[in-house]
């Protein structure tokens, strides 16, 4: 994933932060160490002055007495590691202190990213996703077939709600092994409490955890940013927020429950359409059934879904239900 230009800027801040925080722990360390051991400093200044000789020396090519240089610097360190030790300090308590070795927080090793980065990457995009708490929780780790019963059988196909929702299962996971090569959009269909939104959530987690950009918004939340963006005193007809269009993945749960009008209509297709002909992946969760969408949502709006969405649906008993009478049971 490429970051924008803004997460970029943010993470980089991070790591100056980090810098700062600890260059300003070293020069404590320093007074620290000075106030205690004065002779240290003088010590630190010889140093230095050696130093700084001795890279002279190699810049003008002056190579003589290099050992000599050496010798003096080797010795006069040792001679501070002493002080430090008998002094009840660490030998590297005066070294810079990093927060990752690695990198020397800069973010980097050479040209390539450190994977302390890569953390940082995954970190923001957790946060700016809307669903860092919820992860936690609703992931492919604790998804359980256990809610979905063998028994239930679907009559227009004559499945059960368990070989329904491992076929479910099964796509998402191809969805999100093949998200950096394929385009693919998702909508998963079905009654209130089926597992709709959790496994919308499993996939935002795996995604966001290989480094890729998610924002989850309700549908009631996406056409409030709509809202927002279209009423502001900068609108321009011909732009879209780029919030919800830069992302890798937008999901939008649970369509269907806003309040339909001319306005949602119209936002909803410059966005699904928008996203369409930049190649960004959407998936949406909705209760209703594809007649109902077609009743609700314009022509422009359902053409662009059934034709460019892989439709899943998922069936059963409401897991939330199952979920209390369990507990109860429990009790």
């Amino acid at each position: 994933m490429a970051l924008s230009n803004s997460q970029y800027n943010e993470i980089m801040r991070a790591y100056e932060q980090r810098q700062f925080a600890n260059r300003d722990k070293l020069l404590k360390r320093y007074d620290k160490v000075y106030a205690k051991v004065p002779e240290l400093q003088e010590l630190e200044q010889s140093i230095s002055r050696i130093s700084v000789e001795n890279a002279r020396r190699i810049l003008s090519g002056t190579e003589s007495s290099l050992d000599d240089y050496k010798k003096e610097l080797h010795r006069l360190s040792a001679r501070r590691i002493s002080l430090l030790e008998k002094n009840g300090f660490p030998a590297d308590y005066l070294e810079p202190a990093y927060t990752c070795p690695d990198c020397q927080d800069t973010g980097y090793t050479g040209n390539q990213k450190c994977h302390c980065f890569k953390k940082a990457t995954v970190e923001l995009l957790y946060t700016q996703s809307n669903l860092k708490q919820r992860l936690v929780r609703e992931n492919f780790d604790n998804f359980s077939f256990s809610f979905y019963s063998a028994n239930h059988i679907d009559k227009s196909s004559n499945r059960s709600a368990l070989d329904i929702a491992k076929d479910a299962v099964q796509i998402c996971h191809q969805f999100i092994d093949s998200f950096s090569s394929e385009f693919q959009n998702l909508m998963i269909i079905g009654n209130t409490g089926v597992g709709k939104t959790y496994l919308s959530n499993c996939i935002a987690k795996e995604l966001m955890d290989r480094t890729h950009s998610v924002i989850y918004l309700t549908a009631s939340e996406f056409f409030e940013v709509c809202a927002k963006s279209s009423f502001s005193r900068n609108y321009d007809s011909d732009k879209v927020n780029p919030y919800l269009i830069d992302c890798d993945l937008l999901i939008i749960d649970d369509l269907g429950t806003e309040l339909s009008n001319s306005f949602t209509n119209a936002q909803l297709f410059v966005y699904l359409n928008e996203r369409i002909l930049r190649h960004k992946s959407t998936l949406i969760s909705t209760n209703l059934s594809l007649d109902e969408m077609s009743s609700l949502y314009s022509e422009r709006v359902s053409s662009r879904i059934f034709s460019n969405y892989e439709i899943l649906r998922l069936i059963g008993d409401d897991i939330r239900m199952q979920k209390k009478y369990l507990n109860r049971e429990a009790d």
